[in-house]
């Protein structure tokens, strides 16, 4: 039972030796605190977990998805990042995995947990922090208001939730892990 959380962690701490796929962006633009980027679609696993433990949980049942708790029991390989977004209709926080892009909705293998849902993110541009250290509720909570504090002095107008996304295992020291605060935002379409 134990085995693939390992296993996991082992990809996930590797993830700094070795290249985990990521979904591809494009950066528009830079300044000192944050990126503006522009995502193309990519695919998610994703579930709401309320709760104490709700890391844990969704890591549990997302990570068992893409080790073969499926319905063709297919392997499929780790990504990054791992998102989170706080979800107030659902009381719940969602946790979401990033699918290979090799996969389309039509080919993914159906997940044998019926709380998890396949659904492609839409293209996006959005507002992007980066951060290392501990995934605390005050360390995300401060770079979120930050994020959101320079978007509103530039005139930038957030648009839907604002989520973290983690890059590393639990496992990797603090102090080098890569995360970001992510939030869409209003912004001219490429084509204008």
């Amino acid at each position: 039972m134990y085995r693939p959380l390992l296993l996991l962690f082992t990809i996930l701490l590797a993830g700094n030796a070795m290249a985990l796929e990521e979904p591809e962006f494009d950066v528009i633009a830079t300044t000192d605190d944050y990126e503006i980027r522009r995502y193309l679609p990519y695919l998610v696993a994703e579930v709401d977990v309320a709760g104490d433990s709700a890391d844990n949980q969704a890591f549990r049942m997302l990570a068992g998805y893409i080790f073969g708790d499926n319905d063709s029991r297919e392997k499929m390989q780790m990504t990054a990042p791992v998102e989170s977004r706080e979800n107030s209709a659902a009381s719940a926080v969602t946790y979401a995995f990033v699918m290979e892009g090799k996969y389309t909705l039509a080919t993914l293998p159906a997940p044998n947990d019926e709380r998890i849902r396949l659904l492609e993110r839409p293209a996006r541009t959005v507002a992007v922090r980066k951060f290392s250290g501990r995934w605390s509720e005050s360390n995300v909570k401060k770079h979120q208001a930050q994020l959101l504090r320079d978007l509103e002095e530039n005139d930038i107008k957030p648009q839907g939730d604002v989520e973290l996304a983690r890059y590393n295992s639990p496992f990797t020291p603090w102090f080098l892990r890569r995360n970001e605060i992510i939030v869409s935002i209003d912004w001219p379409a490429p084509d204008q």
